[in-house]
């Protein structure tokens, strides 16, 4: 049988198994927000090499300000943020059990392959260092990337956890319900970044994570429960595209949506104003599009790919970064290596990075084949190899932070 064939028979199977209820402009959305996240990382992400051979975090974005536009397309966590209400809203009205019950199962899934990828590194660290000799700065360079997605992790725990009290929000509020959760975001950047600026601690700004985060999820809920209409979501994405105009030609906002080494200011850790006017303007094409995207994805060809993505979701958040450093890690032996290791702040660099895209993805697929494993529940662990998990994550995670 031909590869084409074989693709061919494995989407008519996966389209014969798909309930005739699933919402797949949903999971659609969440696929794609899930590919924006190492798509992100992979494009924005360089690394230097110092003169005793260990690989430090770079990015394009320092000599190519004018890619930052990239990152505004990239920046998905706003859409899946709030598919994950929307999701959310529809799994807690099903839940047969209690709603305690019903979250432990949906926390249990977030935190098996966290618990995963975090105790496999912390086991690969003194193996990587002492047997391969791989620099100690490498080391926790490489430990700064796998932690950066999982930050996100834990965020999507917490507003996971409030679930039920964003339903009873939406309930009463509807759509009006995550207003208050932009203003709480434009407070705090009013003190951060106005005219007492100084007078301000910068623990300050932690304020922003939940409320930041939530906004989106909290759309999503009002959407699950049918309180977001097209009218709405008009209103969503312009004025979402205006409040990001003004941000940023107005008040100075950085206009890059991630991190850029070397800069004061972020958007993103925590996040600011700016990133809940493009989650605003984002959930209100989602909201547009979604009939559309729906039809779309009714052709099996288009909705496998879909359905693989959002069943290795965890997969591709934890693991994409390892993927990356799978290959920089070993290249770094044999000094620069153009759009891998050595400074990206070249055409060169980044034509050399567009090439490398599909090493790590194939290098994704590989480890996810191993991986995938951590997703489902962990049956033949034991209480004793549970809590060595647990000891190697603690671990690792103190080596990660600089703790």
């Amino acid at each position: 049988m031909s590869a084409l064939a074989l693709m061919s028979r494995t989407a008519r199977r996966i389209e014969d198994a798909t309930p005739a209820h699933r919402d797949r402009a949903v999971d659609g959305l969440r696929a794609l927000a899930l590919l924006a996240v190492p798509t992100g990382h992979w494009l924005l992400g360089g690394f230097t090499l110092s003169p005793d051979g260990a690989l430090h975090n770079a990015s394009p974005l320092g000599a190519f300000p004018g890619f930052a536009p990239v990152s505004w397309v990239l920046q998905m966590l706003g859409i899946f943020f709030l598919v994950g209400g929307y999701a959310s809203v529809l799994s807690y009205r099903r839940r047969k059990g209690s709603t305690r019950a019903w979250l432990g199962g949906r926390l249990a899934r977030l935190g098996r392959p966290v618990l995963g990828v975090t105790a496999v590194w912390a086991a690969l660290l003194p193996l990587l260092h002492f047997g391969l000799g791989v620099p100690v700065d490498t080391l926790r360079t490489a430990s700064t990337l796998v932690v950066q997605p999982l930050w996100f992790v834990g965020v999507y725990t917490v507003v996971t956890a409030l679930t039920p009290y964003c339903v009873r929000a939406a309930r009463r509020l509807g759509v009006w319900a995550a207003a208050p959760l932009l203003g709480s975001v434009a407070v705090v950047d009013l003190l951060r970044y106005g005219p007492y600026a100084d007078a301000v601690p910068s623990w300050l700004s932690l304020l922003n994570v939940l409320p930041g985060w939530l906004f989106a999820y909290q759309l999503g809920v009002s959407w699950g429960e049918g309180r977001v209409t097209r009218r709405h979501a008009w209103g969503l994405l312009l004025s979402g595209a205006a409040l990001f105009a003004v941000l940023l030609l107005v008040f100075g906002y950085p206009a890059s949506m991630v991190g850029v080494p070397g800069e004061a200011r972020t958007n993103s850790h925590p996040p600011s104003l700016l990133v809940l006017a493009l989650a605003a303007a984002q959930s209100g094409a989602a909201v547009l599009l979604r009939d559309r995207l729906g039809a779309l994805l009714r052709r099996p060809a288009l909705w496998a790919p879909v359905v693989v993505v959002n069943l290795s979701a965890m997969t591709v958040l934890c693991w994409h970064q390892t993927a990356m450093l799978a290959a920089a890690v070993p290249a770094a032996y044999a000094g620069e290596v153009p759009g891998l290791v050595g400074a990206p702040d070249s055409a060169g660099w980044i034509l050399a990075r567009l090439a490398w895209m599909p090493v790590f993805a194939g290098l994704l697929v590989l480890i996810g084949r191993y991986a995938r494993r951590f997703e489902s529940p962990w049956t033949g662990a034991g209480p004793a190899r549970r809590a060595l998990a647990g000891v190697l994550a603690a671990g690792f995670g103190v080596f990660a932070l600089g703790l």
